[in-house]
């Protein structure tokens, strides 16, 4: 059995904080030791939905596990998928939501290259 993964986190409010590292988190290589240990967070890898080189949507799965918010789309202590620009994280149950949106919106993409194509305006 393998011994579960930790991290050892500088913070100014309480020195260095070791704490369980889950297996979906990529690092900490951008932590600052002035953070205090509240605001400590575990991220994944972000995933883009890009569209000329620009960002349209990014998300990624996140955890503070010392958060005291007690307003869970602003971040907490269980997993969710942190949503921007849209600014709220997420339970799975809310992000097949959001995706549901994108299909019906980019369905109405759809429609309105359709329509344009129709005026001839389309390339």
């Amino acid at each position: 059995m393998t011994e579960p993964s930790t991290v050892t986190l500088a913070t100014a409010d309480h020195g260095d904080v070791t704490l369980p590292e889950p297996s979906w988190c990529a690092g900490h290589a951008h932590h600052d030791p002035e953070t205090q240990r509240v605001d400590l967070i575990h991220a994944g890898p972000v995933i883009e939905c890009l569209y000329r080189g620009r960002t349209l949507l990014a998300a990624e799965l996140v955890q503070s596990p010392y958060a005291s918010l007690t307003d869970r789309h602003l971040g907490g202590r269980t997993p969710g998928v942190s949503v921007h620009p849209l600014g709220q994280t997420l339970d799975a149950t809310e992000l097949y939501s959001l995706a549901a949106s994108l299909d019906r919106y980019a369905d109405q993409l759809r429609d309105l290259a359709d329509r344009l194509d129709t005026l001839g305006g389309g390339q």
